[in-house]
């Protein structure tokens, strides 16, 4: 009771003095002498309390971290997803405007297997077939241009036999100089075409379209098949060789389209892509500059 009074009394007093209170000498002596005890007391209970909040704390920082890691990993998959839906939206519109130039009637599909279970063939199967419309030896395209023709059809899905198939085989019609050939499929390397004309004037870089069959099966006029890559010598044949490479690439397939209805008239080359413009080969003129130094003829310096 004692020892508590006093300590009011020390209290009211130090309150009452402000900066000028008496026991303030005593206050720095006291902290003087028991600073390092409490600094020391500190430094070691500091890490004991850190540890028993890090315990406690543990389960919550797991929880968000899975959390995080959850939500990147989602990220992650949501911007791949949309890079493949953006590459497969612009295969979409590439094959549309083929098809609303050459008026070609398509029903888009999607490659769902390659022909590992057809034999050696270069093949493919496509999720549309025989409830969709689609029917053996129809065109199939995409939006670079002919990818095949279909060679069986199921319910629900159909075979494709790809272009550079070496048992395939189309009519072909050289641009602009209307020359016509049969193009053959050679797997991994440019197609072969045989011209009817073995004087024809060929050149690399002139291009190909289908010319079309009875009936517009198995093939419709107008779609773009390649450009031409190399020109054997005619040597006096019938035939002229040719070797062209295509415009799609057959081991990278997703979305194509089956022509289930035949342009009305012959689209010629108005489905071929614009040609690139030319690049102008730069140009470097020497001006020489006489030197007012130099020495003139029969004149020594």
């Amino acid at each position: 009771m004692l020892l508590i009074a006093v300590a009011f009394a020390l209290i009211t007093v130090d309150i009452r003095g402000g900066e000028d209170s008496p026991v303030d000498g005593a206050r720095q002596a006291a902290a003087a002498a028991f600073g390092p005890i409490e600094n020391g007391v500190s430094s070691a209970v500091d890490p004991v309390g850190n540890a028993v909040s890090a315990v406690r704390d543990s389960g919550e920082r797991h929880d968000r971290l899975t959390a995080l890691e959850k939500e990147n990993a989602a990220l992650k998959a949501k911007l791949g997803s949309d890079d493949r839906n953006r590459s497969r939206l612009a295969q979409l519109d590439k094959m549309l405007k083929i098809a609303g130039t050459g008026q070609y009637g398509i029903k888009g599909a999607e490659v769902i297997a390659i022909g590992a279970a057809q034999g050696f063939s270069w093949t493919i199967t496509i999720d549309v077939g025989a409830n969709d419309g689609v029917r053996r030896d129809m065109t199939v395209l995409n939006g670079e241009g002919l990818v095949g023709r279909v060679t069986t059809v199921g319910p629900h899905t159909a075979t494709v036999l790809l272009a550079n198939d070496p048992d395939f085989t189309v009519g072909t019609r050289m641009e602009a100089s209307d020359e016509l050939g049969f193009a053959s499929g050679q797997g991994d390397r440019p197609l072969r075409v045989e011209l009817l004309n073995g004087k024809a004037d060929v050149k690399k870089g002139d291009r190909l379209v289908t010319f079309g069959s009875q009936a517009d099966k198995p093939f419709v006029p107008g779609v773009p098949v390649g450009v031409v890559s190399r020109v054997d010598p005619s040597g006096g044949d019938l035939t002229r060789t040719l070797y062209v490479t295509p415009y799609v690439s057959y081991t990278k397939l997703d979305i194509v389209g089956v022509v289930v209805e035949a342009p009305k008239k012959d689209p010629r080359d108005t489905v071929l892509p614009s040609k690139p413009k030319p690049v102008p080969t730069p140009t470097v003129t020497v001006t020489v500059t006489p030197n007012a130094n130099a020495p003139v003829d029969g004149q020594q310096q």
